[in-house]
């Protein structure tokens, strides 16, 4: 059965939870959205307007349309599934950390933004397809990761578990699709912008010196093959997978790629990035292992309760006053991440204002309104807010405390 955690991300994610870094990508001018001549009538909720849709069974499903986008509607169901999907990741994330009170409050603040997002995502996408962005090649990989994961042999045994889920195949496909080509926009037309230079750098570390006297730690990231509820006859198949991802990355593959497609660990969607560890936050086994080894160092593949493990070492710091060198890709990230939020959102307003967007009446409060400023966005850096994704298991002892 296809996992659900990669399914629902994958299915349902909203578009500005996490951007990747930015890769400028040439671009058209995009012409500005023209607006239809006539506004479409939105009636009060109850009083739903419609859009017909064929049924599985032949007949016409009435789907009631909260917002238009340009050409394009935004349906209650398309809201629903982003407030349940925003209610599971929250769920995931609080696990085990939040209080009940504490989980309702991040449910809540989550599913407030669902509607706008869709609205945002809707604006991204159309831009994408104005500038003839193509994500084909991406989505041919992520599908082939999803299958690879889940263990299935083909792209025809990955359609069938999507579809026993009840969700349709091309539905799946468009929604990661869109989700690809919301990153590429932001990264090209916003992320490309901003610029940090190493004078800002180095200015930002003199300034914050304190914030970089740390104990000795570990950053680490990991591959892991699972062995746990494997018949005996499948655990020398699994031991030479893992031998042979090892030796790839040995030979030249990224080892961020390689945990994508084929670590079975919770963080595999970031590359297998775990974070950082001090002493006695790790298991023995694996404490005396990493504390010895220097950056980018690989361990060999390691035999565990849970399965085959393979560690990288990505950064080892001495205790005491970390140099600049060895925080400097930190500290970009910092910067980046501040100027995205705000440059996010200027871009986002101007979408609004080129585009027309008009909302179904009591719902413009959720939505940023059409054609008016989005009063709040979230944009995090992908690299960035996968080292927030520490996860609880095993060998890696308890998540690690913020330096």
């Amino acid at each position: 059965m296809l996992k659900l955690s990669i399914f629902a991300a994958l299915c349902f994610a909203l578009p500005l939870a996490a951007q990747d870094k930015p890769a400028p990508t040439p671009a058209k001018p995009a012409a500005k959205s023209q607006k239809p001549s006539t506004a479409p009538v939105l009636e009060k909720p109850g009083t739903a307007p419609a859009v017909k849709a064929p049924s599985a069974n032949g007949g016409q499903v009435v789907e009631e349309i909260l917002a238009r986008v340009n050409n394009e509607i935004i349906t209650r169901s398309e809201y629903e599934k982003a407030r349940a999907t925003a209610e599971e990741e929250a769920k995931q994330e609080c696990q085990g950390r939040c209080t009940p009170e504490q989980l309702q409050l991040a449910i809540e603040d989550r599913q407030k933004n669902a509607l706008r997002d869709l609205i945002d995502q809707s604006l991204l996408v159309q831009r994408g397809k104005d500038m003839s962005v193509s994500v084909e090649p991406e989505l041919i990989k992520r599908l082939d990761s999803i299958r690879i994961q889940n263990n299935l042999t083909s792209m025809e045994d990955l359609e069938k578990a999507v579809s026993s889920q009840g969700v349709n195949w091309e539905d799946f496909k468009n929604r990661m699709r869109n989700g690809l080509l919301t990153q590429r926009v932001i990264g090209s037309e916003v992320g490309s912008h901003i610029k940090v230079s190493k004078e800002e750098v180095q200015a930002y570390y003199e300034a914050h010196k304190a914030e970089f006297v740390r104990p000795e730690q570990v950053e680490l990231r990991a591959i892991e093959v699972k062995t746990e509820g494997k018949k005996p006859e499948e655990i020398p198949d699994l031991k030479k997978k893992a031998e042979t991802t090892l030796q790839r990355v040995k030979d030249g593959d990224d080892f961020g790629e390689m945990a994508k497609r084929f670590s079975d660990g919770s963080t595999a969607k970031q590359g297998g990035y775990l974070g950082n560890y001090k002493r006695k936050e790790l298991a023995k086994e694996l404490e005396d292992v990493v504390f010895k080894m220097k950056k980018n160092e690989l361990t060999g593949v390691m035999d565990t309760k849970q399965g085959f493990l393979i560690l990288q070492v990505i950064e080892h710091f001495d205790e005491g006053q970390q140099p600049q060198a060895k925080v400097e890709n930190e500290i970009m990230e910092r910067l980046y991440s501040e100027r995205m939020e705000p440059a996010l959102r200027e871009y986002l307003k101007k979408l609004r204002e080129q585009s027309y967007v008009v909302i179904k009446p009591g719902f413009q409060d959720i939505s940023g309104g059409g054609n008016s400023e989005i009063q709040e966005v979230s944009a995090v850096a992908e690299s960035t807010k996968a080292k927030k994704a520490h996860k609880k298991f095993g060998l890696f002892g308890k998540k690690p405390a913020a330096s």
